[in-house]
């Protein structure tokens, strides 16, 4: 299969749900919807009783559905115990929320329209994912939900570039997006935020190349049933994630600049995940000079 994969000159993802195996896609969908239908319940009960460990539970979950579906997390570096925490991730594919959600304790920061998905709406909101609407006349009351969660001690998680990318290059970030940690200011502690870079990088141990990085990222006009379908038959995909150094909005001073400081080195971690070489990084101006912040990587560790 590897070798079939290799040689081909240029394809798109619905033109190749013949690559990979049928008996895979049809055992992993099998045991994927087993598991979820089992545990849906579980965490459904745990949330009206508002039982404590519904912040963890689903830590389980992703971790066992990353086994199910051929995900291998390559963990670099470890989430921040600080709490209220903001995790600013690039966005790649759908297969974002397992992989993330198999590391952090957390909840996602959605587009309204995710809550309205078969299935995934559903688990989104078992996970008490805060979903946002970007018309103006839902900003406050979006910032007031936000604003509780934070200040209850919160984990969330936000894809600041807004869309999915390629998986090649991470997107230009939102920098209103970050306005959530702003509606976190009057907490105590203040919001952490730490970037985290995401990639897929291997298949089957071999690395995984530009040209079929689409077989992994859904991104653009992508139809989500094809794209599941042809990636299931594929075998074990490594996944590379990296936690960086957490900042705060204080320390960079600014949306933008926060905005900045999480690009750059998130950028930098797909740039290592995917090439072996990482570009120098610099410390946001209210920290100092702009000069190459040596030992922002944090070590291996197993994920």
């Amino acid at each position: 299969m590897r070798q079939r994969l290799s040689i081909l000159p240029s394809f798109s993802v619905a033109d190749l749900d013949h690559i990979g195996s049928l008996a895979l896609r049809i055992g992993r969908l099998a045991i994927y919807f087993t598991w979820t239908a089992s545990l849906m319940p579980v965490q459904a009960s745990g949330l009206m009783f508002r039982c404590r460990w519904v912040r963890s539970f689903p830590v389980f979950y992703h971790r066992v559905c990353c086994r199910i579906l051929g995900l291998r997390i390559r963990r670099i570096g470890t989430p921040t115990p600080a709490r209220p925490v903001l995790f600013a991730s690039n966005h790649v594919s759908y297969t974002d929320i397992t992989v993330l959600g198999a590391l952090i304790p957390g909840s996602f920061i959605a587009k309204t329209e995710v809550a309205r998905w078969p299935l995934f709406g559903w688990l989104a909101k078992l996970q008490r994912s805060v979903f946002i609407d970007r018309q103006v006349r839902s900003v406050g009351a979006q910032r007031d939900a936000i604003a509780r969660r934070l200040a209850a001690r919160d984990a969330l998680i936000l894809f600041p570039e807004g869309t999915s990318g390629d998986g090649n290059r991470v997107l230009p970030f939102k920098s209103a997006l970050f306005s959530v940690a702003e509606a976190g200011r009057d907490t105590h502690p203040a919001v952490t935020v730490q970037p985290v870079s995401i990639a897929y990088a291997r298949l089957d141990g071999m690395p995984i190349g530009r040209r079929l990085r689409p077989f992994f990222a859904w991104y653009g006009d992508m139809a989500m049933a094809p794209h599941l379908w042809t990636m299931l038959g594929l075998g074990v995909i490594e996944v590379v994630v990296e936690f960086h150094s957490p900042t705060s909005l204080a320390e960079c001073g600014s949306r933008k600049a926060l905005a900045g400081y999480c690009r750059e080195r998130i950028a930098g971690g797909v740039a290592a995940a995917l090439t072996g070489r990482r570009p120098p990084i610099s410390q946001p101006s209210s920290r100092g000079a702009a000069a190459p912040l040596s030992g922002d990587a944090a070590q291996p560790a197993a994920g």
